[in-house]
């Protein structure tokens, strides 16, 4: 199921080659980064070690690639070079001081991936674009939006009256905002889309003022200290992120720390404390579901009806949003598939070729590729994605996320998390 990312990676990669041969580095660039996030999402969950090895390998050498010409982008550089080839390879590297090679490579190997997670420009990714999760998304209006929009909410001035039992109590209002989330859940259910969301709404850029900061997978950063396969580098680094934390929060830079899991108890316990919120991001119910297919579907010609829609959300209960947008994508190309198999195809009114039955009015027996060699091929037309094309993928498509992981979450919301 998940050779869909991988593939998809190499296509982009394979763009992402051509251009930067021929120069086009504005081009290369998105290009390469489109082919980390897809090696990326393939690597959660590839299962063989040999092939995430290599993949692993893969991912380094084009964010070093990519690293380069944004280096090359930053500076001004946008063309090729005299002799043809690429400028970012007759760059010449940063020399590491004598004596510090090791120290400098590892700095230069941090400062190559810090660089590759700071997203700057602004996601574009709308509240009404994450379906479901309402608890989620109201916990982070409170904590994000409004300090944002409504900054004379928090100050230590502001005062709650609360009456209860016929008694009046004066409670100070929270002088400041939650300074700490953590999203929680199973993979695949969005809490990486949140994120941006959360971003798009409060009109910052990440790593900016008013700043979010977002780790992604943190349970690979800060799992539990003193295990016996634990670093000096790994505690150093979890020690620090403790440190930097307390801090969050305690002067005028407004920064929330906002971070993502799929395995909330790896976590160490000082490293959860320090997020206010813990929400747990579940399986999409079934309006959530339903929603989700329609946005995936977006304005691909089909001829669902809502009945239809509702079906297919409650037959893929237990699936996460990246199982569904993994069968979405399969979908759009069954109608390539029926195009290419197809022996009969009929002209529609546009002038345009559409495949068909035998027994349609006004069908040709005839084949793509005929039509092709014809010089039509500008005017073939894949027929519209109908039902049977989700039943079809749906026959052989499972879930991804089991029951004994869902019960690990759910057991760890009522310890230590609040339901999203």
């Amino acid at each position: 199921m998940y050779s869909n990312f991988k593939e998809q990676a190499i296509e982009y990669v394979r763009q992402a080659v051509a251009e930067d041969n021929a120069g086009n580095y504005a081009k290369a660039f998105p290009l390469y980064m489109n082919a980390l996030e897809y090696f990326k999402t393939h690597l959660k969950y590839e299962k063989n070690p040999k092939i995430k090895e290599a993949i692993t390998q893969k991912f380094t050498e084009y964010l070093r690639r990519a690293e380069e010409i944004r280096a090359v982008l930053d500076e001004g550089g946008s063309g090729p070079t005299s002799n043809g080839d690429a400028a970012v390879a007759t760059r010449p590297k940063t020399k590491p001081k004598d004596g510090n090679d090791g120290e400098d490579g590892d700095k230069e190997k941090l400062r190559a991936g810090l660089n590759s997670a700071i997203i700057r420009e602004k996601p574009n990714v709308k509240w009404n674009d994450v379906a479901g999760l309402e608890s989620a998304k109201q916990a982070l209006q409170e904590a994000v939006i409004l300090p944002v929009k409504f900054p004379q909410f928090f100050t230590e001035r502001s005062y709650l009256v609360i009456v209860m039992i016929g008694s009046m109590f004066l409670q100070k209002r929270q002088e400041t905002p939650v300074e700490g989330f953590l999203l929680y859940g199973p993979p695949g259910t969005g809490k990486s889309y949140l994120a941006k969301a959360v971003a798009t709404e409060a009109d910052s850029t990440f790593f900016s003022s008013p700043s979010i900061i977002f780790i992604d997978e943190i349970d690979s950063l800060c799992g539990q200290r003193g295990e016996g396969n634990e670093s000096e580098a790994s505690r150093r680094i979890k020690t620090e992120l403790l440190v930097q934390m307390q801090g969050v929060g305690h002067n005028d830079d407004k920064v929330l720390v906002l971070a993502a899991t799929n395995t909330p108890y790896s976590l160490d316990q000082a490293i959860r404390r320090r997020f206010d919120k813990r929400i747990y991001i579940p399986l999409p119910d079934l309006k959530a579901r339903q929603h989700m297919f329609k946005v995936h579907l977006g304005d691909t010609p089909h001829n669902l009806t809502e009945s239809d829609f509702e079906v297919l959300a409650r037959r893929t209960e237990g699936f996460s949003g990246s199982d569904i947008s993994v069968c979405v994508k399969d979908v759009l190309f069954e109608p390539v598939r029926k195009t290419q198999d197809a022996m009969f195809f009929v002209k529609t009114s546009n002038g345009m070729w559409m495949p068909c039955g035998p027994k349609q009015p006004g069908a040709v027996q005839t084949t793509m590729q005929e039509l092709a060699a014809q010089g039509l091929a500008a005017k073939i037309i894949p027929p519209p994605i109908s039902r049977t094309d989700f039943d079809k993928v749906l026959a052989r498509q499972r879930p991804t996320v089991s029951k004994a992981d869902l019960e690990v979450h759910e057991r760890f919301t009522k310890e230590f998390g609040e339901e999203g």
